[in-house]
């Protein structure tokens, strides 16, 4: 967690070396204290920046007795929640970039002036936040330095579980807050290991999480795991299906079916896939880790296409021709609006001798981040027990939690927990309509630019069945059909691709980032005056 440091004056007296950082915190060292930066000063002495101060503490304490004994009487409830608000409001999410008070974490806000008493609850994006206790230790800091506060008392909560969109999601998806597909588009590289220890990592970090295993012609999941009950059972009433749990974790693999194997043709397999993951209980899920099956086809551009994916995980090895097949798979996710947040490259190396060897070869890995921008590069190792554990039934990261295996899935987890809710929050707020200037604000995921189109004119270039004849391409919706001072009535996302407009008329308009990039876009637009800011 990083501190910002606004105007203040409770920072008249910080050096700059105490100033904070500016940037996201990297997997390898947001869980570090070292990292951690104050934009007040700490109370104990020996760690203080203000020892230099001709303030003493002792004369600290005692001026603020003082002024709670003088002053505590004269402060109103709303000047108390002004303060305790402008106080936390020194805490920055470094993921959103913006304070925990704009970013509407603060909740259930309760002060008592006259007993000093103040408490409140954070709700926090997801249970599995890396640094969820830094947040609670520095809100309880920043609102017990102002002067009349006596105690404070701060809960740690999380918002419901919930896609970005769910209206147009099958029921059995609605209440999942992210879908993170592990591919390798290669068989053999460890994808399903991966996918198995980055799920029960996340589940160590405090997330509701489930697994789907999506290979039905050799299904991985019932080797890696080992839950009591080996069969997967059926809602009769409902005609759903019951995922099985192991250690907390929702599962669900063709494997579990009691059919073994499949041996059936592409469309059958893609049409069990969507069966068992649409009709499936997943209930409440901060993530469901998707295991996707080798390869770019029928069967993964269905998964892709029916599952609103946030986030994509890319496994490979050191060799070159892994490189060859991972470059297909992250094109395919490029194509589909998936973004690729971390790579995780397989079987790098081991240790013998005091040496370390590299037996496949360097630079598979190193190639993908470079060569398609994708943000974090993740190596593991050759281990023998990484290998057993799968085949034992006991994920790595529950069998040995303090490994150094588990500490790199743990580095994992924390990034992809910090890419998704970055994604998240940049697709909730891609476009929006801004009433002040009657112009729709524009601000692709991933691109810094920000432009403003007229709703008339985003209204009159719908291209869906009932704008344009599907087969002449003749045009139906006229451009008078369409009033100038038309103005959207609700604008969602769809995925991260898409945002669906509703209309006076009632028309729900689906407009893909791509065609809002290409449409013309207001150049001279009034912007609003103060009053009506």
């Amino acid at each position: 967690m990083l501190l910002h440091a606004p105007s203040s004056p409770y920072l008249s007296l910080l050096s700059t070396k105490s100033r904070p950082r500016a940037g996201l915190l990297s997997p390898e060292n947001c869980l570090l204290s070292s990292d951690i930066y104050y934009s007040i000063p700490p109370k104990r002495l020996e760690n203080s920046i203000w020892a230099s101060s001709k303030r003493s503490v002792f004369s600290s304490a005692t001026t603020k007795a003082a002024s709670v004994e003088a002053g505590a009487s004269e402060i109103t409830t709303g000047v108390a929640e002004s303060d305790v608000l402008k106080a936390l409001s020194q805490i920055i999410d470094p993921d959103f970039g913006t304070d925990i008070v704009s970013c509407g974490f603060v909740k259930d806000l309760d002060i008592n002036v006259s007993s000093g008493e103040v408490s409140f609850r954070l709700e926090l994006t997801t249970p599995a936040c890396p640094i969820k206790d830094m947040f609670e230790q520095k809100a309880n800091e920043v609102v017990a330095m102002l002067p009349w506060v006596k105690n404070v008392n701060v809960t740690m909560s999380a918002q419901p579980a919930r896609p970005i969109f769910s209206e147009q999601l099958p029921v059995g998806l609605q209440k999942i807050s992210s879908i993170v597909a592990v591919s390798s588009c290669k068989g053999g590289v460890g994808k399903s290991t991966v996918a198995v220890n980055l799920a029960y990592s996340l589940a160590g970090m405090g997330a509701r999480v489930g697994i789907f295993d999506a290979d039905v012609y050799g299904p991985s999941l019932p080797t890696m795991v080992s839950p009591e009950n080996r069969l997967l059972e059926m809602n009769p009433e409902k005609g759903t299906i019951i995922p099985t749990e192991y250690l907390g974790v929702k599962l669900v693999s063709f494997g579990f079916a009691g059919q073994g194997r499949a041996i059936m043709r592409g469309p059958m397999v893609s049409g069990v896939i969507n069966q068992l993951l649409t009709t499936a209980e997943w209930g409440e899920l901060d993530y469901l880790v998707v295991d996707m099956p080798p390869g770019t086809g029928d069967i993964q551009l269905t998964l892709c296409q029916v599952v609103p994916l946030t986030a994509a995980v890319i496994v490979t090895t050191p060799q070159k021709l892994a490189f060859i097949d991972v470059a297909k798979g992250v094109r395919m996710f490029s194509k589909l609006k998936v973004p690729c947040v971390a790579v995780v490259e397989n079987m790098c190396h081991f240790d013998a001798d005091g040496k370390r060897y590299y037996p496949f070869g360097r630079g598979s890995g190193s190639q993908v981040v470079e060569q398609f921008g994708i943000p974090h590069l993740f190596d593991l190792p050759i281990r023998p027990t990484l290998s057993a554990s799968g085949d034992s039934g006991m994920p790595e990261v529950v069998a040995n939690p303090q490994g150094e295996v588990a500490k790199t899935f743990q580095n994992l987890g924390i990034c992809v927990v910090q890419q998704c809710a970055k994604i998240r929050q940049q697709v909730s707020t891609a476009v929006r309509y801004d009433k002040s200037i009657n112009a729709i604000r524009v601000k692709v995921p991933d691109s810094d630019e920000e432009f403003l189109l007229h709703p008339a004119t985003v209204r009159r270039n719908d291209r869906s069945a009932q704008s344009v004849d599907e087969w002449t391409g003749e045009q139906k919706l006229q451009y008078t059909d369409v009033p100038e001072d038309i103005e959207p009535e609700d604008i969602r996302p769809m995925g991260n691709y898409a945002v669906s407009i509703t209309w006076p008329d009632g028309f729900s308009q689906i407009a893909p980032y791509d065609q809002l990039q290409m449409m013309e876009r207001l150049v001279d637009c009034p912007q609003p005056t103060p009053a009506q800011a």
